[in-house]
């Protein structure tokens, strides 16, 4: 008897060692795919979603394609709509999402007078770069700011009238570069994630279909180590105090499957005031525009009309 135990003991450690090792090897492909998003993935998108592609012109707005260099000498991709007030509204979509998705909130803008600078970061778009740091180490912090600081070379805005918008990743990655720009006058953070940490397990579930609570451990300890970055210091949580006194807007989506459930409660309690907080029950991740865009268009072009007026 005692030997058939040791046997079924050595056949049990040796089963979990090989789900371990299993886990393991799968998580850090995962890890690899969740940071990494080449040019060639890029290019394979954009031929794939050929016929959904669209430029500002095909919504009747004029524009200028730009290119800005980060500090770290990257170039990135964007296009310049013109204001017809003076003020103007960065846009910077989520992850792995192309400009072209934010094409809605501009010709939004532009109807009320705004200007909008649909922005790109690296390895997004046909900007350089391949490697996804969340804002991690302030290297997207590199990319929004060589954004705004072409916004300065332009003598059509007023420069004490730039607003911010970003959704998804791009929600969070506002907070973090409004709380250190104190001239960005008003940020709208459309679905964000509060923190990496917080949102982990969700995230994992909705890029690979894999159980979060499984595998996001160990996908989050090789993500570290193909960024060589600590992503779990990422927490717009803790950033977006440090935005006021100027104002922000939250839009938190009730059956968002992508960032944790309560990632825009803890925003909405760490945001100092001003701040609004908008929840809509039936809305997905980052589709207030598309299932609520009457309301969308008067709560986000209202709350610009506020903060962005001339002084």
């Amino acid at each position: 008897m005692a030997k058939w135990f040791r046997i079924s003991l050595m056949v049990i450690a040796g089963l979990a060692l090989a789900a371990l090792v299993a886990i393991n090897t799968v998580s850090r492909k995962e890890a690899v795919n969740f940071v990494r998003y080449t040019p060639e993935e890029r290019l394979q998108r954009t031929q794939e979603e050929s016929d959904l592609i669209q430029s500002p012109s095909g919504y009747g707005l004029p524009y200028e394609d730009v290119v800005v260099t980060n500090a770290s000498g990257m170039k990135l991709v964007g296009w310049f709509v013109p204001s017809q007030n003076g003020a103007v509204v960065m846009l910077l979509p989520g992850y792995e999402e192309p400009r072209y998705l934010m094409l809605e909130e501009a010709d939004m803008l532009y109807r009320h007078g705004y200007g909008a600078l649909l922005m790109s970061v690296r390895a997004h778009d046909l900007s350089d770069g391949d490697l996804v740091s969340f804002g991690c180490g302030g290297r997207e912090m590199e990319d929004i700011d060589a954004w705004y600081q072409y916004l300065l070379t332009r003598p059509d805005l007023d420069q004490g009238r730039i607003g911010i918008l970003g959704q998804s990743m791009g929600g969070s990655l506002v907070i973090q570069y409004a709380r250190l720009n104190e001239r960005i006058r008003a940020v709208v953070a459309h679905s964000p994630f509060s923190s990496v940490p917080d949102t982990v397990q969700t995230a994992v579930t909705w890029k690979t279909g894999l159980p979060g609570w499984l595998f996001a451990p160990f996908m989050l300890f090789w993500a570290e180590r193909e960024t060589g970055c600590d992503l779990s210091s990422v927490s717009a949580r803790d950033w977006i105090g440090e935005i006021s006194p100027r104002p922000v807007f939250i839009l938190d989506a009730g059956m968002d499957e992508v960032v944790s459930k309560n990632s825009g409660e803890m925003l909405l309690q760490a945001a100092g005031e001003p701040k609004e907080w908008w929840f809509c029950e039936e809305c997905k991740h980052h589709e207030f525009d598309t299932t609520r865009p009457r309301e969308f268009e008067e709560k986000v072009i209202g709350f610009f009309d506020r903060y962005l007026q001339a002084q």
